[in-house]
C-alpha cells in the first residue's frame, strides 16, 4: 500500500470515527434540538457506514455505493426534516414534489447499479450506464442545493443563526459532489483524486453539522416568500456557475495528462471557496431580490403580505409596545426596508419639529426641523421625496426649504414620506437608506402615498383624541373653579356684613379698629382671589395699559426676597404696554417655579435687559433642569404636572397671558445644570405702531 492510498484510507476512517461519535452526541438525549435531530442522528450514521464500507470493502464495492445512495437520500430527508420544522408543513406544498422528485432520482441510481451488474464486462454499456449515472448525481446536487439555499433564505432572521451551520454542512457535501461528477463528465471517467478526496469534504460537512445541532439555538421557522419560483430562482445562478465550470475545465484538459489532474483538483477547491463566499452574501441576495422583483414580477410587493405587516405593526398593543409615533416610522420603514427612521409634526410655532425616533439616535436634529415654506411645499405637491436625487441634480423644480441642511448632508438619510390627512400635513417620515441601495419608484411612491394616507388619518384620531380629553379635562376644571368661587363670594360677603355690623356695635374704639382693619383686609385678599379665579377661560381681556417693567419686576422680587434668595443683576428701565396683574402673575408664577427647583442656598435671578424694539426679562435657576422631550411635550400641556396635587396649568396659563400680551415665552433647560425662561414683550413704542398698523389694515378691510 502506497502513501497516498495509506492517507487516504486513515480519511475515510476519520470520517467514519467522527460521524459516529457526532451521533452519539446527539442521541445521548442530554440536548434538545428539535424535531430535525433524528433525521440529522440518520444523516451522520448512514456517511458513517459509507467511509467504513470505503475502508473495509473499497470503493468500487455494491455495499459501499449503496451507502452513498443511503447517505444522499438520508441528507435529503435531514434538510426535508429542517424544512418541515415546528409544524409548519402546510407551507411546504411547493417543495415536497422537489424532494419526492430527488429521492426518485437517488433511487434511480440504485436501479442503475444493478442494471451495471448485469452488463459488467461490456466497456460500451459500462460507459453508458456511467455517464447516465453521473448525470443523474449532477441533478440531484443540482436540486439539493436549491433547496439548501431556499432553507436559508426563506428562514426568519433569528433562525438563520441556527440554520448557518446545517446549510453550510450541506451546502459544502453537495458542492462537492457537483464538482466531482462535473469533472467525471467532462473527462468520461472518475477523477481519482477528487473522488479520494470526496471523504474530507464530507467530514468537514459533518463537523459543521454537529458544530451546529449542538448550539442551543433559535427554532427553525420557514417562512416562504412569494412563490417558490422566486427563490429556486438561484438555479439559474447555479447552471451559470455550472456553465462557466465546464468552460474552465474544457480548457483545464487542453493543458496535459501530467498537469489536467492537479488543475482541476486546484480549480473544483478555488470554485468551491468562491461559491461558498459569494452567494451567501447579503449583499447579493438583496441585489438578487430587487432585480427579481423588478424584472420577473408585475409588481414588487407582495401587497397582502405588506398590509398584514403594516397592520400588525400600527396595531400593536401592551405595556411593552412603542407609542404611537415610533410604530408609525417602523411601518413606513418596514416596506422600504430601510433599517431606521424619523416623525416630524407640527409644531405651534411653525414648521415642525421632531416627534419620534425609531432606531436612529444619533441624527442631530434642530427644533425647527421644517420650516413652513417646506410645509407648504408638501402639502401642495404630496410629493414623496428621494434625497439621492437631490444630491446628484436629477431632481429640478424642488425648493430648498423641502430638505433642509441638516437632514442633506447626513449621508444615511433617503427619503422623505409626507403624511397628509385631508390636504393636510400631519407628519412627515424621514427614511434611512436601505442596505440594497435602489432608486425609488412609481410603485414605491404610489404605495408609500397610500399608506401615508392611512397613517395620517391615525395621527390626526390621536391628536383629536388629546383635544377631546385636553376639552373635557378643562370642563371638568371649570366647574371646580365655579364651586370654589361661589364658596368664595359665600364668604366674602359674609365677611362684608361682619365689617358693617361690627363698625356699628362694636364696645371698644380699639377693639372695633382692629376689626375693621382685618376685616378689611381680608374682604380684598379674598376679593383679588376671587377676581384671579375669574379669569379662567377668559384670559387676556383686561386692557393693555403703559406699564414700567423695572417698576414690576422689582415688586416681584421684593414679594419673593424674605422667602428665598432672589436677585436681579441688571435692570434696565423701559416701558411695555400690557396688562400689569396679568403680567404680574405670569412671573410671579416663574419666580415661584425657579424657588421650588433651586436648592435652600441657591439664588435664583430675574433680570431686564432691551434688545431692539422689545424688553426681554430673564428668570433663571441652577435647579435639576428639565429634558427636551418634558420640556417638547409636557411643560406647556395643561393638566401635566410634575408636583403632587398641581393641577399643571401654571407654564400654559403664563405663555397664553403673555401670548394675549403680543409677547413670547421661552425656555432653555439642561439637565443638572438649570432652567432660564424668557419673556419677551414689546417695547411700548413698538407695540403703538402694531396697533396702529393692525386698524388701518382694519379700516381698508
Amino acid at each position: 500500500m502506497t502513501g497516498w492510498e495509506i492517507l487516504v484510507y486513515l480519511a475515510h476512517l476519520a470520517t467514519g470515527v467522527t460521524c459516529v461519535v457526532i451521533a452519539l452526541a446527539l442521541a445521548s438525549g442530554r440536548r434538545q434540538h428539535g424535531a430535525a435531530i433524528k433525521a440529522c442522528i440518520g444523516a451522520l450514521s448512514c456517511a458513517a457506514f459509507w467511509a467504513f464500507a470505503v475502508t473495509g470493502l473499497g470503493v468500487h464495492n455494491l455495499l459501499t455505493a449503496l451507502g452513498l445512495s443511503a447517505t444522499y437520500l438520508a441528507w435529503l430527508w435531514m434538510l426535508y426534516r429542517m424544512f418541515g420544522h415546528d409544524a409548519r408543513d402546510k407551507n411546504l406544498s411547493p417543495i415536497r414534489p422537489v424532494v419526492a422528485a430527488l429521492a426518485l432520482v437517488e433511487f434511480l441510481q440504485v436501479a442503475i447499479l444493478f442494471v451495471w451488474l448485469q452488463y459488467a464486462g461490456q466497456a460500451g454499456a459500462e460507459l453508458l450506464i456511467a455517464r447516465f449515472a453521473i448525470i443523474l448525481r449532477m441533478l440531484f446536487c443540482i436540486g439539493a442545493l436549491v433547496l439548501v439555499h431556499n432553507l436559508y433564505v426563506g428562514a426568519s432572521q433569528e433562525a438563520r443563526r441556527s440554520l448557518q451551520w446545517p446549510a453550510a454542512a450541506m451546502a459544502v457535501f453537495w458542492l462537492y459532489e457537483l464538482n466531482l461528477f462535473t469533472v467525471a463528465y467532462l473527462a468520461d471517467a472518475m477523477p481519482v483524486l477528487l473522488r479520494d478526496l470526496r471523504s474530507v469534504a464530507l467530514l468537514a460537512a459533518c463537523l459543521l453539522l454537529g458544530i451546529g445541532t449542538m448550539q442551543q439555538g433559535n427554532e427553525l421557522r420557514f417562512r416562504p416568500s412569494r412563490s417558490f419560483a422566486f427563490q429556486s430562482f438561484s438555479l439559474l445562478i447555479i447552471g451559470g456557475y455550472l456553465v462557466v465550470m465546464v468552460v474552465i475545465a474544457q480548457g483545464i484538459a487542453y493543458a496535459g495528462s501530467e498537469s489536467a489532474g492537479i488543475l482541476q483538483t486546484g480549480f473544483v477547491l478555488l470554485a468551491s471557496i468562491v461559491a461558498l463566499t459569494v452567494l451567501p452574501s447579503k449583499k447579493l441576495r438583496g441585489w438578487l431580490r430587487v432585480t427579481l422583483s423588478k424584472h420577473l414580477f408585475q409588481h414588487r410587493y407582495d401587497y397582502r403580505a405588506e398590509w398584514l405587516r403594516f397592520t400588525n405593526t400600527i396595531g400593536r398593543a401592551g405595556p411593552t409596545a412603542p407609542p404611537l409615533p415610533e410604530r408609525i416610522v417602523q411601518s413606513v420603514a418596514d416596506i422600504a426596508d430601510s433599517p431606521k427612521g424619523l416623525l416630524l409634526t407640527p409644531r405651534e410655532e411653525g414648521g415642525m419639529a421632531l416627534a419620534a425616533r425609531w432606531q436612529w439616535p444619533g441624527l442631530d436634529v434642530p427644533g425647527q426641523a421644517l420650516t413652513e415654506e417646506g410645509v407648504t411645499f408638501f402639502e401642495d405637491s404630496q410629493f414623496i421625496l428621494d434625497l439621492d436625487d437631490i444630491r446628484s441634480g436629477q431632481e429640478q423644480g424642488i425648493p430648498k426649504p423641502a430638505y433642509p441642511d441638516w437632514l442633506l448632508s447626513s449621508e444615511d438619510a433617503w427619503g422623505m414620506v409626507p403624511l397628509l390627512h385631508y390636504e393636510r400635513l400631519v407628519g412627515v417620515v424621514v427614511l434611512a437608506r436601505a442596505p440594497t441601495a435602489r432608486r425609488l419608484d412609481w410603485e414605491d411612491f404610489d404605495l408609500l402615498r397610500v399608506v401615508g394616507r392611512q397613517l395620517a388619518s391615525y395621527l390626526a384620531e390621536q391628536a383629536s383624541q388629546d383635544a377631546l380629553g385636553e376639552a373635557q379635562r378643562f370642563d371638568e376644571f371649570n366647574r371646580r373653579i365655579a364651586f370654589v368661587m361661589h364658596d368664595i363670594k359665600n364668604l366674602a360677603s359674609q365677611l362684608s356684613l361682619l365689617a358693617r355690623n361690627a363698625e356699628k356695635h362694636a364696645d371698644k374704639p380699639e377693639f372695633r379698629a382692629d376689626m375693621i382693619l382685618t376685616l378689611r383686609n381680608s374682604t380684598d385678599k379674598l376679593q383679588a382671589l376671587l377676581a384671579r379665579l375669574g379669569r379662567y377661560g377668559a384670559q387676556g381681556d383686561n386692557p393693555r395699559e403703559r406699564l414700567a417693567l423695572h417698576s414690576l419686576i422689582a415688586k416681584v422680587v421684593d414679594q419673593y426676597r424674605a422667602q428665598h434668595n432672589v436677585r436681579t443683576l441688571e435692570t434696565e428701565e423701559c416701558e411695555v404696554r400690557a396688562d400689569s396683574e396679568a403680567l404680574e402673575q405670569s412671573l410671579a408664577h416663574l419666580v415661584q417655579n425657579a424657588i421650588e427647583a433651586s436648592d435652600e442656598n441657591a439664588p435664583v435671578y430675574v433680570n431686564l435687559r432691551l434688545e431692539p424694539g422689545c424688553a426681554v426679562i430673564e428668570v433663571s435657576d441652577s435647579g435639576q433642569g428639565m429634558s427636551p422631550e418634558f420640556i417638547r411635550t409636557r411643560l406647556f400641556k395643561p393638566f401635566h404636572s410634575s408636583k403632587s396635587g398641581g393641577f399643571g396649568i401654571g407654564a400654559f396659563e403664563a405663555r397664553e397671558l403673555i401670548r394675549a400680551m403680543q409677547g413670547r415665552l421661552d425656555v432653555e433647560s439642561r439637565e443638572g445644570l438649570g432652567t432660564r425662561f424668557i419673556i419677551r414683550l414689546p417695547l411700548s413704542e413698538a407695540s403703538d405702531l402694531i396697533e396702529n398698523f393692525k386698524a388701518q389694515a382694519d379700516e381698508v378691510a
